[in-house]
């Protein structure tokens, strides 16, 4: 825990150093680093995908420096510093899991994430809904499973996973019929509906939909370059290549990551 403490002291030593002498650290402000945290973030998450802990560990250091840069900016404007931030996180983990540090009983996960809840809309005095706390600017598929997840901690859920198929049809149907209608306004509403309760058959059969969708486009990549490699060894183009060469190559390339 020592060198923890002195670690993160040394951060901090650091950050004033950078804030006081490097021209490019000392223009920031919290809306030119806004992009770039996002853009960590996502690095992070590749990295994760990815299980390369050299990488986690590294993205991990560059968000945590965010962190501290951001609370450095407030203290600057004499609004709040790391000490808050750290003491108000503190604070919510203990009042959020009362079950740890109080006398509250749960008998599993699921409860835990009920009275998290139910804990997150008591501290804006009983105002807040149940999904004020999704960001509307979170791309539209994690919002999606977000707001599932959230309604489902009250109660609004399917009472069997199994259900929720009928339903993945009954969209499918509806799709179908209004992209054979030719009314585009109404087919993009439906497969709105349609990708919305896909989403929430992943969740109810704990599959985040971001990763396994973000997996899939790492391999169709993957995959894909393999064909344009080929097609540089053969000495053509890739769009020289007929589709059912392609299609050739795409199966190779399956065959290819079966075996490893």
């Amino acid at each position: 825990m020592d060198e923890t403490l002195k670690s993160f002291e040394r951060l901090l030593e650091i950050l004033n150093e950078l804030r006081e002498k490097c021209p490019w650290d000392k223009k920031q402000t919290f809306d030119s680093l806004r992009s770039l945290t996002i853009e960590e973030v996502y690095e992070l998450s590749d990295a994760i995908i990815e299980r390369d802990w050299d990488k986690i560990k590294k993205e991990l250091g560059d968000i945590l420096l965010h962190v501290v840069f951001y609370a450095k900016m407030a203290d600057e404007k004499s609004k709040f510093n790391i000490n808050d931030v750290i003491s108000a996180l503190n604070e919510k983990l203990i009042y959020r899991h009362p079950h740890v540090f109080g006398t509250t009983n749960v008998e599993g996960e699921q409860q835990v994430l009920e009275n998290w809840e139910k804990l997150k809309m008591k501290e804006k005095g009983g105002n807040r809904g149940v999904l004020d706390g999704v960001p509307s600017s979170l791309p539209a598929l994690i919002k999606a499973y977000r707001i599932q997840e959230k309604v489902s901690h009250v109660g609004f859920d399917w009472e069997k996973a199994e259900d929720v198929w009928g339903k993945v049809k009954e969209e499918l149907g509806e799709l179908e019929e209004e992209i054979k209608s030719g009314d585009r306004q109404k087919a993009e509403q439906e497969l709105g509906d349609y990708l919305f309760v896909l989403i929430n058959a992943a969740r109810l059969y704990g599959i985040n939909p971001e990763d396994a969708l973000e997996k899939t486009n790492k391999k169709f990549i993957r995959r894909f370059k393999y064909i344009e490699e080929k097609a540089r060894q053969m000495g053509k183009a890739i769009d020289d290549l007929t589709l059912r060469e392609m299609d050739k190559l795409w199966d190779e390339a399956k065959q290819l990551e079966k075996k490893q």
